[in-house]
C-alpha cells in the first residue's frame, strides 16, 4: 500500500510517500513539516529511506526520521548529505511487497533516481515528469534541459502497459502513465 504524508500539508515540501508490506519504506522525506508523526500514525517501524534525489525539500526531514526510527537511507550517491547508502542505475530495491528498479535519471539534478515496478503496477517518478505534461526544473544546480530529455525518454522507454501510476514528487500522481509521460517529454523537448 502507498500513502501519502504530505498531502494536505501546507508547506514547502515534496510529496513523501509510506510504502507499507514486507518492508516499511518511505520514498523522500520530505522538509518543513512533522513527518515523523505523521509516518507514525500508519506504522511504528521503518526499514529504510529511499530517496530519489538530495534537494533539500525532498531530504530535510531526514535527520529527524534518523533519530526517531533509527533508519538508514538509500540514494544514488553516498558521497552526498542523507545518503548512507548507494543505489546504482539498474539495481533492483524492496519497497512494500515488491521490487522496483531503480533509474539514473539526471537532469533535474545528478543524482536522480526513478523506481518503477511492473508487479505492483507503480513507479516514483521524483522530481523527473508531474501531471499534466509538466517536467522537472532544470535552472537550479545540476540541472541540464538536453540531460532531462533524455532521463525522460529513458523512463518512457522503461514503461509499458503494466505501470497503473506514477507517483511525482510534487502534486497529484499520473494514473495514464504511458500518455502522461509522452506529455511531459513534448513540453521538456519544446522547451530545451
Amino acid at each position: 500500500m502507498v500513502s501519502n504524508l504530505s498531502h494536505g500539508i501546507e508547506a514547502f515540501t515534496s510529496n513523501v510517500f509510506l510504502v507499507t508490506g514486507d518492508r516499511t519504506v518511505l520514498v523522500d522525506a520530505g522538509a518543513n513539516y512533522d513527518v515523523v508523526s505523521a509516518t507514525r500514525e500508519h506504522t511504528e517501524t521503518l526499514d529504510a529511506v529511499v530517496l530519489t534525489h538530495t534537494h533539500d525539500d525532498h531530504v530535510e526531514n531526514v535527520p529527524a526520521l534518523r533519530e526517531a526510527f533509527d533508519v538508514e537511507t538509500w540514494g544514488f550517491d553516498a558521497e552526498r548529505e542523507h545518503v548512507d547508502h548507494e543505489i546504482g542505475d539498474g539495481d533492483s530495491v524492496r519497497l512494500g511487497d515488491h521490487s522496483y528498479e531503480a533509474l539514473h535519471t539526471p537532469g533535474h539534478k545528478d543524482d536522480h533516481l526513478v523506481f518503477h515496478s511492473p508487479a505492483a503496477g507503480v513507479g516514483f517518478v521524483g522530481d523527473l515528469v508531474f501531471a499534466n505534461g509538466a517536467f522537472g526544473r532544470t535552472d537550479l544546480a545540476e540541472g541540464d534541459a538536453r540531460k532531462l530529455v533524455e532521463s525522460i525518454e529513458r523512463l518512457q522507454n522503461a514503461l509499458d502497459e503494466s505501470i497503473d501510476v506514477l507517483h511525482t514528487g510534487h502534486g497529484p500522481a499520473i494514473e495514464a502513465p504511458l500518455a502522461g509521460v509522452e506529455s511531459s517529454l513534448r513540453a521538456a523537448r519544446f522547451s530545451a
